[in-house]
């Protein structure tokens, strides 16, 4: 298990961050976005869409009504489980195929189904600051 911890100061800074993570990640690669309502998740998203090539920052949204949105003909899936109550109903999106398949997923609440997550994963904690700045604290598993 490694674990690293970085500071952003702007939502800017937390885009560029990202970006730079997700060129290091292998394919396929299963990323767990935590962190409160607010905390930069989706800004995090944006990063890594950038950093994969699969979309400009500006068209990546929180998918929570939709559930998934894909980007980048494939390359990746942002997943929000926020409004899911039970494993299964997680279970039936079909994440077993989305996790096989050769892209990355970032899945946005998922801490609420640990059982579902694969071994080999990404844990990314978002932390918003009292000084507006983000803590992100990054551990690899296994």
């Amino acid at each position: 298990m490694r674990q690293r911890t970085f500071i952003t100061r702007s939502e800017e800074e937390t885009i560029a961050l990202a970006a730079e993570l997700a060129r290091q990640w292998p394919v396929p690669c299963c990323v767990v976005l935590s962190g409160e309502l607010g905390a930069g998740k989706t800004t995090f998203a944006k990063g890594v869409a950038e950093g994969l090539g699969a979309a400009p920052a500006d068209e990546i949204s929180s998918p929570t009504f939709a559930l998934i949105h894909e980007h980048g003909g494939g390359r990746l899936y942002h997943v929000d489980l926020y409004r899911l109550d039970t494993e299964a109903e997680a279970a039936s999106l079909g994440l077993d195929e989305i996790l096989a398949r050769p892209a990355v997923v970032l899945l946005e609440w998922a801490e609420r189904f640990p059982r579902l997550l694969p071994e080999d994963r990404i844990e990314i904690r978002i932390e918003a600051q009292p000084d507006d700045s983000r803590r992100i604290q990054i551990t690899e598993l296994p």
